[in-house]
Formats: C-alpha cells, structure tokens, sequence
C-alpha cells in the first residue's frame, strides 16, 4: 500500500474513503462538524439512524463505522474516535486502533483509497509527532487487500512539516 502525507483539508479530498475523526456522538464538531457541513445532510442521517439502532451510547473510542459521503469527494466515510490525550496514561493503543479499524472498514468496503486525518491532534491534543508516528506505524505494517493507496492529509504547513519529518526518518 502505498502511503503519502499532504497538506490539505481533508473534505477536499478526493478518495474512496474519507476518514472522520469524530466525536462520540457521531454528530458533528471539530473535523466531525467540517465533514457534517460539507458532506450535507445525508451523513446526519446516517449517523442517527447508527445512534438509534447500534451505537445508543456512542461509538467507543477506537471502534469505527461507515456512512454514505454525501455531497463529499468520496463514496464513504468511515468514523472513528480517537482517544483524548494524556500525559499520565498511555493511549497510544486506542490511537491506533483508530487507524487499523478505520482501514477495515475502508476494506471491507472494497475502498482502494483511503484519506485519513491526524487522528486526536487537534482538540483532543495529541502531540503531532507521535500522532503522526502512530499513523504511520499502523499504515506501514497494514496488509490490506483492496486498499492500495493511504493518504495522510495534515491540517496547516506546521503539522505537513512535522510530518514530513517524522516519515524521513520512519522511512528513509
């Protein structure tokens, strides 16, 4: 599979699957709110219809779940939720599991390409490097079978060079 890091927003994306770093609740806020916006109405939909039937308290952290894309450049989105930072546990397992589930599901939907956020580094304040690391250790030892292409999409030039960075030296 191949991997690649941009910079970008990640609704603009164009890939089978986009990745939703979501909230809980499965209804909007942060990257969750941008990709409700512009995906439209169809993915709320969706995502009630999930919280009525078999995420009635939420979708636990680590897990994920697929919906239509909407109006996005995508046919799914495929929503996780990423684990809050901490400086006195260690997460980094629910990170990424984020990462590994979310490409399942791309899989097993038969996506072939895969645009994922920087999963818990924005409000849930997961450093960068390490977040970007986590990603890359899951994605570099995944196997899928349909997915072929992994895209990394950072959010602003100091997290793109942070990434950057981290897979010089990941993979040289």
């Amino acid at each position: 599979m191949r991997i690649d890091l941009v910079e970008g927003d990640i609704t603009a994306r164009s890939a089978d699957v986009i990745v939703n770093a979501a909230n809980s609740s499965l209804l909007g806020g942060g990257v969750d709110g941008a990709i409700h916006r512009k995906g439209g109405p169809e993915i709320l939909a969706e995502t009630r219809m999930l919280r009525a039937s078999r995420y009635g308290r939420g979708l636990p952290v680590g897990q994920a779940v697929a919906t239509t894309a909407g109006r996005l450049p995508a046919r799914w989105v495929v929503h996780t939720v990423g684990p809050v930072f901490s400086a006195t546990e260690d997460r980094s397992e629910l990170l990424r599991a984020c990462y590994t589930n979310s490409l399942q599901v791309a899989d097993d939907l038969g996506a072939v390409s895969v645009a994922f956020p920087l999963i818990s580094a924005g409000v849930y304040r997961w450093p960068v490097e390490d977040a970007v690391r986590q990603a890359l250790t899951v994605l570099g030892a995944a196997t899928p079978h349909h997915v072929r292409a992994a895209t990394l999409v950072l959010f602003g030039s100091e997290a793109a060079a942070v990434g950057r960075a981290v897979q010089a030296v990941m993979f040289p």
